[in-house]
């Protein structure tokens, strides 16, 4: 008789574990898992934010390289300066796009910085 009970305990436990991770061994559902579509000036925002990742990430590519002595500091030098300029065209052209917060706000005053107390 207690063995009885043993193996129906047992399988109540792993039914009633079962039960409880149902929810979390079935696959999700979406909703609907489509991208939203981007309207033009989307698209140019994001083609934009894709021009200043890319300036930034090759631009802290060559300062790498150059700290690591890969690149000389002549190359450095002929390099660096259109990076930059690369990466500030980007930057300016993504807020005049409207995705800086500046761009939104213009008439907004920037406050000054507090300083830290001692």
């Amino acid at each position: 008789m207690t063995t009885l009970a043993l193996v129906l305990g047992a399988v109540l436990a792993v039914a009633c574990v079962v039960w409880v991770a149902r929810p979390f061994l079935r696959e999700p559902e979406p909703a609907d898992d489509r991208l939203d579509e981007l309207d033009d000036a989307g698209r140019e925002r994001a083609a934009l934010a894709e021009e200043r990742d890319r300036a930034l990430a090759t631009l802290k590519e060559l300062e790498f390289d150059h700290r690591t002595g890969t690149v000389s500091d002549e190359d450095y030098r002929a390099l660096v300066g259109p990076l930059r300029r690369q990466a500030a065209h980007a930057l300016r052209a993504l807020e005049l796009a409207g995705g800086g917060e500046e761009a939104a706000r213009p008439g907004r005053r920037r406050l000054p910085r507090r300083r830290a107390r001692v």
